[in-house]
């Protein structure tokens, strides 16, 4: 047999709340209290009327009574402590909740009927109508057991007045201000345990609310992780191999000896994205940081095609760098190379990695014609992707490229910054904040 699908977030809560201590004591002392009652009851009248007829039927009501009190739960006539709210649902009002089984109703009847006889026979069991007035406002409707709970009241106002050999007032209304006081404290504690049993249902369901949310965060910034990646990695070197081998195409016959240079780099470029592919399959952490390279290593390691010259500095004390921000770092790199590549028409390109002690800062640049005005823009607004933004003019935008550059420097916390100008090349500038480690 298959297994239940799960709730889906925002479903209600549709399984029954848990019994609570404080409902089980009052039902257990309620129970006590009847059976105490009507043990008193019937001893005071053994008591006072030893030999009467009318003995036989006294006693074999009570042991009618107890054994109907007792039968109910047991039966099921009776529902469990918090059955009813359970049954209604927690945000359904109180007078709303459905109607009680015929089989509870019939109960009920049954131990209201005895008890009336009882008293009829002998008004000294009057008294026993107190915890049924729990009983009934907990197996029926409200507004049906208020009316009950009145004509137990009024039957144990007239038993009273029967016994008494003068009016009391007090035998008048007592019995009414004990039933109102046991009426208003059931239903107080009610509606609190529906509204706390409703302030549940809301925070299960917002806290599944809130873990979907995180799952599907979590996946939109997987997914732009990779988006990320693989445009740092796989779709730059297939550019690089592009471009390779197209020149290799247009050299073969006059300068068949570039061509082949050609055609080895690209080989070699295609090497290096097989090994890019397998790692992104693996682990996605940079194959250059593998085996203990260090950032400045993978950063020296790099280069812009042919043609291009690049050189490395490192300036500062190094200092260790979590991964997170060595793989954005040289992701970064590999980007502005790209664009270098790709976009500046450049001969040389210089990376600089500077630690400052409580940032490190990746520039890279380079000789090219650079573009537009001259303009800086930080980690949260130097562009849109299309060469639109706060202080840009015409910047080569389009893609990838810049887009996940600053999303990389963003996640980490810091900046970046692009300043260009036409003839002059652009020097592209990421900076991020290291935690203190004294």
């Amino acid at each position: 047999m298959g297994r239940a699908a799960p709730p889906t977030p925002g479903d209600p809560v549709s399984h029954p709340p848990p019994r609570r201590p404080d409902t089980r004591t009052l039902a257990t002392v309620t129970h006590a209290a009847f059976f105490l009652l009507l043990g008193a009851s019937l001893a005071r009248f053994l008591l006072r009327h030893p030999g009467e007829p009318r003995t036989p039927w006294i006693i074999a009501l009570s042991v009618t009574l107890s054994l109907l009190y007792v039968l109910g739960p047991a039966v099921g006539a009776t529902p469990p402590p918090d059955a009813r709210a359970a049954g209604a649902g927690a945000a359904a009002p109180a007078a709303t909740a459905p109607a009680p089984p015929l089989g509870r109703l019939l109960w009920l009847g049954l131990v209201v009927a005895t008890w009336v006889v009882l008293v009829l026979l002998a008004p000294s069991f009057a008294w026993c109508a107190v915890p049924l007035f729990y009983t009934a406002l907990r197996t029926l409707r409200p507004r049906a057991a208020v009316v009950l709970v009145a004509l137990l009241t009024t039957f144990v106002v007239l038993a009273q007045l029967q016994l008494a050999t003068a009016f009391d007032p007090n035998l008048l209304l007592a019995p009414p201000a004990v039933a109102a006081l046991a009426t208003a404290v059931f239903v107080h504690t009610e509606r609190q345990a529906e509204a706390q049993r409703a302030l549940i249902d809301d925070l299960i369901r917002t806290r599944r609310e809130l873990a979907a949310t995180e799952r599907r965060e979590g996946t939109l910034a997987e997914r732009q992780r990779l988006s990320m990646e693989i445009h740092d990695t796989l779709a730059q070197n297939l550019s690089s191999q592009q471009m390779l081998l197209q020149a290799a195409d247009r050299t073969w016959d006059t300068d068949p000896g570039t061509a082949r240079a050609h055609v080895r780099t690209a080989t070699g470029i295609a090497a290096h994205g097989l090994a890019e592919a397998r790692r992104l399959v693996h682990d996605l952490a940079p194959s250059e940081l593998a085996d203990g390279a260090g950032l400045a290593d993978a950063l020296r390691a790099l280069d812009a095609g042919p043609h291009i010259e690049v050189r490395f500095h490192l300036e500062g004390a190094p200092a260790p760098l979590p991964d997170r921000v060595q793989s954005a770092l040289l992701r970064i790199a590999q980007g502005a190379l790209a664009n270098v590549r790709e976009h500046s028409g450049a001969r040389s390109a210089a990376l600089t990695l500077s630690f400052l002690g409580d940032q490190v800062v990746l520039d890279v640049a380079d000789d090219g014609h650079g573009f537009g005005e001259p303009r800086t823009g930080t980690g949260t607004g130097i562009g849109d992707g299309n060469g639109n933004g706060p202080g840009t003019a015409r910047a080569p935008e389009r893609g990838h490229g810049l887009p996940a550059m600053r999303a990389r420097v963003r996640q980490l916390g810091g900046t970046l910054t692009i300043e260009s100008a036409p003839g002059e090349g652009t020097v592209l500038s990421a900076a991020v904040p290291l935690e203190p480690t004294g």
